[in-house]
């Protein structure tokens, strides 16, 4: 076997609090634009809502609440981006969406024992690319069905 053709991971580049992450795109959906969202009583607090995506009711995530970082106001950047995993199909609310992007394998690490704010848990690796870190999650663990659930915090 000659074939010396590396593995690449293709992900969607995606910019909460002035961080990169990455998403596989076999896991991205759409991605929308900010739009109405319907409150849900009694659900975990990171969990903004639901909204109507072409007739699907769909549950939306802030992920800066998700990792218990600084909230902020919405802006013409934010994004929802759709994401499915086999259990669940939910939209996080990101600051920005930038980027698809080839991300060779080799250059992923294991998450380090600490990675500023983001619990580690929700971090699956993390890439060296030139001079960029992106932050690859892991959408099991952010979208834990065990989370989700009915919720009253604090």
């Amino acid at each position: 076997m000659s074939e010396q053709a590396e593995s690449t991971l293709k992900v969607i580049v995606f910019a909460l609090q002035n961080e990169e992450y990455g998403i596989p795109v076999s896991q991205v959906r759409s991605i929308e634009k900010m739009q109405h969202i319907t409150r849900v009583p009694r659900t975990a607090s990171f969990v903004k809502g639901v909204i109507n995506l072409r007739g699907v009711v769909t549950p939306i995530i802030d992920l800066r609440n998700r990792f218990d970082t600084v909230e902020s106001s919405y802006t013409e950047t934010t994004r929802i981006i759709i994401v499915a995993t086999e259990e669940i199909e939910v939209g996080l609310i990101v600051d920005a969406a930038n980027d698809v992007m080839d991300i060779p394998v080799s250059s992923i690490e294991p998450a380090p024992e600490v990675v500023g704010t983001v619990e580690v848990e929700y971090i699956e690796g993390v890439a060296k690319l030139d001079k960029r870190l992106l932050i690859l999650l892991s959408l099991d663990k952010i979208l834990n069905p065990d989370d989700l659930k009915e919720k009253v915090e604090r």
